[in-house]
Parts: C-alpha cells; sequence; structure tokens
C-alpha cells in the first residue's frame, strides 16, 4: 500500500504537470506518459497527475514527487473516476492523491459522493481531490469529506459558461469562501500568464496539461497563428 502523503503544504505555490494522451494518439503508451512526467519534474513540477492504472504505475516509478491518479471511463457525464471501484484501482496502483468527479450529479455505482471519499479512505491511503464545476460542488465536496478541491470540471458540468481561459471567476469564488481545503485551479491554463492569474485568484496550486504535455495541441496553435 502507497504510503500516505500527510503534508499537503508541500504543494502550496506549486506547478502540478498533468501528462496525458487520448486513445490511438502515438504519445498513449504509459512509458511515455512516465517519461513526459519525469522531463516534467526536471523542470520544477512539483506533483503530477496521470490518467489510467499502468500510466500511474509507471510513473510512479519514475518520479519522487507526489502523483495524482484518475481513471476517465468514458466521455460524457461522470467519466472522471466515475465508481469507488475505480478510485480504489487508482490507489493501489500507487497514487498519493486520486482525483474523482467531485460534482453533485448521480454516480454509476450509485454511491454518494460522501460514501466514495469515505470509501477511499477506509481502504487505501490516499488523499482525494474532487474535481468540481461550481462554487455549489466545491461546498459539497468539502463537506463528503475530500482534501482537495478541484476546479477541473468548470465549463463541462452544465452549470458555468465554458470560459476562454481558466474561470478565474469561480477560484476566486471559492477562495473568497475559505472552505478549509486546498484549492487547486486546472482547466484550460494555457500560459504563463494565466497560471500566474489562477494563483493570484486564490489557488493553492495550479494544474497544466495541454499546453506542457499535449504536443498535436501545441503544435495545432502555432500553425494556427502562422495561418492568420
Amino acid at each position: 500500500m502507497t504510503l500516505k502523503l500527510t503534508n499537503l503544504d508541500s504543494l502550496a505555490g506549486q506547478l502540478v504537470v498533468s501528462a496525458q494522451a487520448y486513445p490511438g494518439e502515438p504519445m498513449r503508451d504509459p512509458r511515455t506518459t512516465a517519461q513526459v512526467a519525469a522531463s516534467a519534474v526536471i523542470g520544477g513540477a512539483g506533483a503530477i497527475r496521470v490518467q489510467g492504472i499502468a500510466d500511474i504505475q509507471f510513473t510512479r516509478a519514475a518520479v519522487e514527487v507526489p502523483v495524482i491518479g484518475l481513471w476517465k471511463d468514458g466521455h460524457d457525464g461522470v467519466f472522471i473516476t466515475p465508481t469507488l471501484r475505480h478510485a480504489l484501482a487508482c490507489a493501489n496502483a500507487g497514487a498519493h492523491i486520486v482525483a474523482i468527479d467531485g460534482t453533485r450529479r448521480p454516480r454509476p455505482d450509485g454511491l454518494s459522493l460522501a460514501e466514495t471519499i469515505a470509501g477511499i479512505h477506509a481502504e487505501s491511503n490516499a488523499l482525494v481531490m474532487a474535481d468540481c464545476g461550481s462554487f455549489d460542488d466545491a461546498v459539497a465536496a468539502v463537506e463528503a469529506g475530500a482534501d482537495l478541491i478541484g476546479t477541473t470540471l468548470a465549463g463541462y458540468s452544465g452549470e458555468r459558461p465554458k470560459t476562454e481561459g481558466p474561470d478565474l471567476e469561480l477560484l476566486a469564488e471559492i477562495a473568497a469562501a475559505d472552505l478549509g481545503k486546498p484549492l487547486i485551479a486546472e482547466g484550460r491554463i494555457h500560459s504563463p500568464a494565466q497560471a500566474r492569474a489562477a494563483m493570484d485568484a486564490g489557488a493553492f496550486a495550479v494544474v497544466v496539461g495541454t499546453a506542457i504535455t499535449h504536443p498535436s495541441t501545441i503544435t495545432g496553435w502555432f500553425k494556427a497563428a502562422l495561418n492568420d
């Protein structure tokens, strides 16, 4: 069983790099994910976020920083680590923190968010990051026992519009409420300036994925700029 991450203060002010590739892409290989993660750590990443059981295992072996693990099952509705079974699989693969859907939507296994989090805490040493889509989600997730709150699903759960960059308004609202848990900014952070803005809005730490670890998207941005 993975040793419990006891000091979240080590993540304060840190950059968390999300290393994920989609099915069918050339980089969709857990060995590649681990290599990308290790490269991000060399650049200063204070933690890594990865998707998939094998990716968690390979990344744990490749880096010394905390690993946030998740399991995407499907593409719509509740699909980020949607059930307790998925969450425990991530924990057993070595994730220090398991990221789960933290919205108030019904979960596929019929468990409540509180029951899911309690199950993770009871059956593993993993902490729980609740990927939220709104202020009400964040409040409910804290009440349910989440250890960290993320804005990952802002603009994707139907409660808030999808902003061009990070949802700074939501970040500021959650931060001002002082819910007592670390607030992680995640979602559409595509530049260093946006990462800084997220921190200034009240984030405890900032997750950046696509803009660092998804070459086809980054290449597309440059190509589009040349075509304008």
